[in-house]
């Protein structure tokens, strides 16, 4: 079944997981795309991206929404009519979208080996010591969906992954940590969940309120 997953992260935040299993016209038949939506897609130059961009729509209407019911900003951060956050990632044979009450920012990475061997131009490394090497490779990429997630919701030009985005330590067996991104003579703090999907390391940040 395509719908794979429907999971509570927390009482107002919901994850919705598509596993890509359709051809791209399954999936085009199955969505109905305002004109912007199916210049995009016909804009695409791989079937992988045109069909992570149509199994998004699905997930949409799973969540009681549509295309007509997503905008994006200058900035191309999805928004929703009605006001409810979402974030959206999608790779490979996967998708997911998040809705929430509250700014959060998701990602969703494969498990590669490029990932690790890049490790070190946006992370500190010595949060990688001690680790199976199949846990160096699930930790770098939570690190790395961590780094995503919190640039989804901030977004602004100028943040560096390795120089302003900090997680704190953390066990893969907690799947939680905090993040602080520290720009612009300022500290935000966020709260991060996570878990694994198949060979998929998924991260969804939440932003702290600030007192």
């Amino acid at each position: 079944m395509p719908l794979l997953k429907i999971k509570a992260l927390n009482e107002t935040t919901q994850l919705y997981v598509w596993k890509i299993t359709e051809t791209f016209d399954e999936l085009f038949r199955s969505v109905a795309l305002k004109d912007v939506s199916l210049a995009r897609v016909e804009g695409m130059k791989a079937e992988s991206h045109q069909k992570g961009f149509l199994s998004v729509r699905r997930l949409l209407m799973e969540a009681g929404y549509n295309d007509f019911d997503l905008y994006y900003d200058e900035f191309g951060k999805p928004h929703l009519k009605d006001g409810k956050h979402i974030s959206i990632s999608h790779s490979n044979e996967f998708s997911v979208i998040v809705l929430s009450e509250v700014n959060i920012g998701a990602d969703l990475e494969i498990l590669k080996d490029k990932t690790l061997k890049l490790a070190p131009r946006f992370m500190d490394v010595s949060h990688l010591v001690d680790l199976s090497k199949e846990d160096l490779l699930r930790k770098a990429t939570v690190v790395w969906g961590i780094k995503e997630s919190v640039f989804k919701i901030k977004n602004e030009i100028g943040i560096s992954f390795k120089d302003h985005i900090f997680e704190n330590s953390f066990n893969l067996v907690d799947k939680n940590c905090t993040v602080e991104l520290r720009f612009n003579n300022q500290v935000e703090h966020f709260d991060i969940l996570f878990d694994f999907i198949e060979n998929y390391a998924f991260v969804c940040a939440f932003e702290k309120s600030k007192k």
